[in-house]
């Protein structure tokens, strides 16, 4: 037992606790690796060892989250928290926490999360230390990632993934690794509501934050991570839809994205998509997916497919928009979009023949389509 006492002793110092930290995670790796199925058959020794490490633990990252946050109305000790994240750097501390995060109780479990997340933001002499420290172990953030499988820890773990991706150098390393970024498209269709959201959060993130990265990432990336997109938006689950749909329309709009926008609405099959979309049962479901059919009509430069799809079916479409949620008469926006459309779609002309107007357009029906 000497060597438990040596690591469960008074006040420390923050080199200190952080080094006390790494030797009480060396006594639960050493179990969990030696019986990693509930530890049935560890002896007695083991048991008690793993238990006291757990709740020592607990305690030390009170302190730990002390030097970080202050305590009170005490201002954190920029000498203390510089000396913490040293030798967090030197013990590895962020990827165990990550590794073993499930081994702990859950007030542990949530200090350290934080401790996580506050270390990452840390700026010494104008660096990120820690940040770097993440890039070079790339490995923590696809444990964060694939740890969306494990639902007592999949929410600590996306806060965690999320702080991370805040920074462009680490957002850069999971979006340079597809195989371990399309994992996401599993988990925001998960049945479970609650992990499931926060990995759209964490989708969301990705693709929304740093608008330079991602615009390059699906130029190059286009057809693949628009084909496990198509996948969420014939989700059977309304939630995953519904999001999906909104967010494919913020990433269509956003003007870092013109060129991915030009390319989406210039395919047949996602305007084929959109126009079944619009009669979905659920009215969210049909408006979201209003707001994406309306770039591809709008678009003053459209593909000779996506015009011929838009003429042959241009009469169901207009009748169909004419009655299309005319309880919105306070929505003068929505009001407006919808005559536009339907002026816009009326002066489309035969692909294939001299131009026409839209009283002496004919009709051409498409069973598949509105």
């Amino acid at each position: 037992m000497s060597s438990l006492r040596r690591i469960f002793s008074s006040k420390k110092s923050p080199t200190e606790l952080v080094h006390t930290c790494a030797d009480c995670y060396k006594v639960i790796s050493k179990i969990v690796y030696d019986d990693p199925h509930g530890y049935q058959q560890s002896s007695k020794y083991q048991k008690f060892a793993n238990v006291q490490s757990v709740e020592e633990l607990g305690r030390l990252f009170q302190q730990i989250k002390a030097i970080l946050y202050g305590e009170g109305e005490v201002e954190p000790k920029k000498t203390d928290v510089q000396e913490a994240a040293k030798e967090a750097n030197n013990t590895n501390l962020l990827q165990t926490i990550v590794q073993y995060l499930e081994h702990l109780d859950f007030e542990a479990r949530k200090d350290a999360a934080q401790i996580y997340n506050n270390m990452l933001k840390l700026t010494i002499g104008g660096k990120l230390p820690m940040v770097e420290y993440v890039h070079e172990n790339k490995d923590i953030l696809y444990m964060l990632m694939s740890f969306y499988e494990r639902t007592e820890i999949a929410l600590l773990c996306g806060s965690m993934l999320r702080e991370s991706l805040k920074h462009e150098l680490l957002a850069k390393d999971m979006l340079n690794n597809t195989e371990q970024l399309y994992k996401i498209f599993n988990y925001v269709d998960l049945s479970h509501f609650e992990v499931a959201s926060d990995a759209f959060a964490t989708f969301k993130e990705i693709l929304s934050r740093h608008k330079p990265l991602i615009s390059e990432f699906l130029d190059h990336n286009f057809d693949s991570f628009f084909l496990r997109y198509t996948k969420l938006l014939k989700s059977d689950n309304y939630v995953t839809k519904r999001q999906s749909l909104r967010l494919l329309g913020e990433i269509l709009l956003d003007r870092s994205n013109f060129n991915i926008m030009k390319r989406y609405i210039n395919k047949k099959d996602n305007l084929k998509l959109m126009m079944n979309l619009l009669l979905d049962k659920r009215k969210n479901i049909q408006i979201e997916a209003f707001h994406v059919f309306k770039v591809f009509v709008a678009n003053p430069n459209k593909d000779p497919e996506v015009v011929e799809i838009l003429y042959n079916n241009k009469v169901k479409i207009v009748k169909f928009l004419k009655t299309f949620h005319e309880d919105k008469t306070e929505d003068e926006q929505f009001i407006e979009e919808k005559a536009l459309l339907i002026s816009k779609i009326n002066n489309i002309s035969d692909p294939h023949g001299p131009p026409q107007t839209a009283d002496n357009t004919p009709s051409h029906e498409d069973e598949d389509l509105i």
